[in-house]
């Protein structure tokens, strides 16, 4: 990643994970498949023989059955080991069809054995906590900066769980006996900062590496395959891309799947089936969404790193549609003076959305914290969607023109001391 004052960004070649889509994960039948065939493919490919085009949208909360000891002796062998359930559904927080399908067509993305779905991005975070507490691991160790959200969860110890905030080289130093999770995210909220993966899972031993992959998804990088065990996405960013549905998703090995589908059928977090039908038709344009808006993105994060109202820029290597800028102005009068773009929380829709962490989305971490996990009272957080660059550029330089005489002031004096 580049974070360097007033340098010009370059642009990256963000795709090698698009070529490189080719296959030893589960179903031979798929196993040459490049990632944009899969996401236009997976998870339908019984719809032939279905006399189905389009994937059919299963709403019951309920399914009829007359044999009550093979639904008993199901259940059964559902609480022992949170298999996937052979058969006709049976009730709709056990597990729902078309939900299935968007597990099926995540994971097949992400390059794992198994994906389960929940209500949201915290819900699936929450799930992989309580699965690792249920074993007597309750502590976690992390890396910042984190979703805001995630490291509240952590830091308040709402579940249970005990955290050891550190940086990646001392991951391996902070691990106990009772830890039951490392926990990092790279590209990281909302600074960008990019973290080796693999060797962080090299110095995490046996403990599972938790790597949330939101920001890159699976076009970028697929953290499976250097290492994670499990691999967390808001659903409700990119996953959908149209800021119209809700869900997470954690896509694992089928052992751990095991148990994140008995804590979902526990706690009741599932994902509702509309959402997991906009979800699989959401990664149907992941690919084309991703690589389009990332285009964008370098290009205008280019134009930020030359410009004199913007004191630093943040875009990461392996590229990507989020951009970070720190400004020398009033971060809140950007906020205040953009037209096109949308002044607002959330981020991975097909349209452009800013905000500033320190007041949102991180509000609710330690002011030191946040601070110190590079979380600046002048950063903002700029998620680059599907309109021209032209069009956003000239919303931005907008936006920055209030600045442009407390900025250059603010530059003189910086170089004065």
């Amino acid at each position: 990643m580049f974070s360097l004052p007033l340098m010009s960004s370059g642009t990256h070649d963000a795709y090698d994970a698009q070529d490189a889509f080719r296959g030893d994960h589960v179903g031979d039948h798929s196993a040459l498949r490049a990632l944009a065939t899969e996401a236009v493919h997976a998870g339908r490919e019984d719809l032939p023989a279905l006399g189905l085009h389009a994937p059919p949208l299963d709403l019951s909360t309920t399914y009829p059955s007359h044999d009550s000891r093979g639904e008993a002796a199901r259940i059964d062998a559902f609480a022992a080991d949170g298999a996937e359930l052979m058969g006709p559904p049976v009730y709709g927080r056990l597990g729902n069809p078309t939900v299935a399908r968007f597990e099926t067509a995540l994971a097949r993305l992400e390059g794992t054995e198994s994906a389960v779905a929940f209500a949201s991005g915290m819900a699936a975070l929450s799930a992989v906590l309580l699965m690792r507490n249920a074993l007597g691991l309750r502590h976690v160790v992390a890396v910042r900066p984190l979703y805001g959200c995630s490291d509240h969860l952590l830091t308040a110890g709402l579940l249970g769980s005990e955290v050891t905030w550190t940086d990646p080289a001392g991951i391996s130093e902070a691990l106990r006996p009772d830890t039951g999770l490392v926990m990092v995210e790279s590209p990281a909220n909302p600074t960008l900062a990019e973290i080796d993966l693999r060797a962080v899972a090299h110095a995490c031993g046996s403990v599972p590496l938790l790597a949330d992959n939101t920001f890159a998804t699976p076009v970028l990088q697929r953290p499976a395959e250097q290492g994670a065990r499990l691999v967390l996405h808001s659903a409700t960013k990119y996953l959908g891309g149209h800021g119209d549905v809700m869900g997470g998703v954690v896509a694992c090995d089928e052992e751990l799947a095991r148990r994140l589908r008995q804590v979902r059928f526990a706690t009741g977090g599932v994902l509702h089936p509309l959402a997991g039908y906009l979800l699989l038709r959401g990664l149907s344009t992941l690919p084309v969404r991703v690589r389009a808006a990332s285009s964008t993105a370098a290009e205008l994060a280019r134009r930020l790193a030359a410009d004199p109202r913007v004191a630093r820029v943040h875009y990461p290597r392996i590229g990507g549609a989020m951009v970070a800028f720190e400004v020398y102005g009033d971060p809140h009068a950007v906020i205040a003076g953009v037209r096109l773009i949308t002044p607002a929380v959330s981020l991975g829709s097909v349209d452009s959305l800013i905000q500033h962490p320190a007041s949102i989305s991180h509000r609710i971490v330690d002011a030191t914290d946040r601070r110190g996990a590079g979380v600046s009272d002048r950063l903002l957080r700029l998620s680059v969607g599907l309109e021209d660059v032209e069009d956003l550029w000239a919303d931005l330089e907008g936006a920055l023109g209030a600045e442009r005489s407390g900025g250059d002031r603010r530059r003189e004096e910086v170089a004065g001391r």
